[in-house]
């Protein structure tokens, strides 16, 4: 049972984690077995395959580990780097932020590039330490591919362009914790050397895989990177892969058929129509947010994204009153407002395994919150911008024609 029991479902509309599918609740539903049997390694071997497509990547090695999407960031940085090594890493909003002091905190030599926060990372700063950087001190680019606290996107091709454009070899370390699997991604195309996901996000999976995908780059880079790693060490893993058992250390079971499920449900949507059902969410969300007369926190339409929508409210509400009242009173769970942002922006996560019907519910709620905390907003009109929206451009479900 709830711990404070409420009728019905909760309505669960923070960035992660998000609504776990009934048939990954029901594959998961089992008992522990011997991982070294030869079902687990036959099982694993598959999950390893598909879980590429994901990234777009056929060059890639990935690596399932039992952690976190902080676990994954540590994963990237140790097998690849060596403290004291120069890294360019965007400050952009909080999640940003943690990975920074992750960076620093690893020893490594961290030249931020601060932007206000609302905004996407500062490419034109980019350009001028690639272009000025002629004896290629940088050794990585790490940047948030979707920074979930202002609901900000960040444009990967373009880092891409212009690390080719100045001829520049740094590794390209991109967090896509809210964006893998929701979000146009592509590893090889863009030129990507590290890549990674935590599977409570668009996976639609209880927390506890990190997700890492390493370009032959960044393997190359493993053989001279000095950073201590114990658990998180590449090597580890691919000393079994060889081996044909796949893991150095215990997996979660129920997990790992949770992802084979919870891969197939992507497989059989298609991951393309399901970057278009998140763009679709994420449009409808932001109708109903100039319908409710509030402002986005991400300043422009370029960084807009499709995962999450960071609102804004005037200074005389407090943020978080909407989502202790929504939590209180209509059980919908909504995200605060973190660090810079705390008290002054709520977040509607629209990420993972979520429809459109179901998105509407949260706007209706949202609209009877405002109306509690004060705001004068005109109840359905938001439901209503995202329902005009929304009936124009829903697709028919392919399984049901």
């Amino acid at each position: 049972m709830d711990y404070f029991y409420a009728p019905g479902r909760n309505h669960l509309f923070v960035p992660g984690p998000v609504n776990i599918p009934e048939p990954v609740i029901r594959a998961m539903n089992r008992n522990n077995e011997d991982y070294r049997s030869p079902a687990i390694p036959a099982m694993t071997k598959t999950l390893l395959e598909d879980v590429k497509k994901i990234f777009k990547t056929t060059t890639g090695t990935p690596f399932m580990i039992p952690t976190t999407g902080t676990g994954a960031w540590e994963s990237a940085l140790t097998n690849t780097l060596s403290p004291g090594d120069r890294i360019v890493s965007f400050l952009i909003g909080q999640f940003s932020l943690l990975w920074i002091d992750q960076q620093q905190r690893l020893k490594f030599n961290v030249d931020v590039v601060e932007s206000e926060w609302g905004r996407g990372a500062n490419l034109d700063v980019l350009a001028e330490k690639l272009a000025a950087d002629r004896t290629h001190t940088i050794k990585a680019i790490c940047i948030v591919h979707n920074e979930t606290a202002t609901g900000v996107t960040n444009n990967l091709a373009t880092v891409r362009k212009l690390l080719d454009h100045y001829g520049h070899p740094a590794l390209l370390l991109v967090d896509g914790v809210s964006s893998i699997c929701a979000l146009d991604f592509r590893m090889d195309e863009w030129g990507v050397d590290v890549a990674l996901t935590g599977s409570q996000k668009a996976l639609s999976l209880p927390t506890g895989i990190g997700i890492v995908c390493a370009s032959p780059k960044a393997l190359e880079a493993t053989k001279t990177a000095k950073s201590v790693r114990v658990f998180f060490d590449w090597n580890d893993y691919l000393k079994f892969y060889k081996l044909g058992t796949f893991w150095p250390y215990t997996p979660s079971i129920q997990l790992l058929y949770g992802l084979r499920a919870a891969l197939d449900l992507i497989f059989e949507e298609g991951l393309d129509n399901i970057i278009e059902r998140h763009s679709r969410l994420g449009k409808a969300t932001r109708l109903a947010v100039e319908a409710w007369g509030l402002k986005n926190c991400t300043q422009k339409e370029e960084w807009f994204s499709d995962t999450v929508t960071a609102v804004l409210v005037p200074p005389y509400i407090d943020s978080s009153e909407i989502v202790k009242r929504g939590w209180k009173r209509y059980n919908l769970s909504l995200g605060l407002g973190l660090n810079k942002v705390a008290g002054k922006v709520f977040r509607i996560g629209h990420l993972g395994n979520l429809n459109e019907l179901q998105l509407l519910g949260c706007l209706a709620g949202v609209e009877m919150i405002l109306k509690d905390v004060g705001y004068p907003v005109k109840l359905g009109s938001g439901v209503a911008a995202a329902s005009a929206y929304l009936q124009n451009n829903i697709p028919m479900i392919p399984s049901r024609i």
